[in-house]
């Protein structure tokens, strides 16, 4: 069985959940999927900027609305559940948690203890983030010895 793990900020839509299970083919895959809270990852002005480069203005004024940190958690563990499920009703095998601190510091540990095959990093553009290589996949990819996929995520 592959292993692969998966990193997300959001719940995986179905689209999501299609690329995913269907990235091996017909081969088995198991998800270890870390969840991190939003606000978490990036400031408030990062999201913002990334919101006006994608043209979506609107979202841009409400970033400062949005729960985060603590008050974002249980956001976050009700969007894990959501995609676990997700992925297990797509015949995949899924465990997960939410991290509380940066996904990062957790990510070699967790791809050691499972022999994890990969990791794939499933995020929304973050543009700035990407630039400077500050990224979750580009960030990964110093920390861990196995191959790390960056997948931008659906909207629905």
């Amino acid at each position: 069985m592959f292993t692969s793990v998966l990193m997300i900020e959001k719940p995986l839509t179905a689209a999501d959940v299609e690329f995913v299970t269907t990235l091996h083919g017909d081969e088995s895959v198991s998800f270890v999927v870390l969840m991190q809270p939003r606000g978490d990852q990036a400031d408030v002005l990062l999201r913002a900027i990334d919101d006006v480069a994608l043209g979506e203005l609107d979202e841009a004024v409400r970033e400062g609305d949005e729960p985060e940190g603590p008050a974002a958690r249980p956001l976050a563990v009700q969007a894990l559940s959501v995609s676990l499920e997700a992925l297990r009703q797509a015949g995949s095998e899924a465990v997960g948690q939410v991290v509380e601190d940066h996904p990062l510091d957790l990510l070699r540990s967790v791809v050691d203890e499972t022999g994890a095959d990969e990791v794939i990093v499933l995020t929304a553009p973050h543009y700035v983030e990407e630039f400077f290589h500050r990224d979750w996949a580009s960030r990964a990819r110093h920390k861990v010895g196995v191959p790390v996929l960056k997948l931008f995520s659906h909207s629905e």
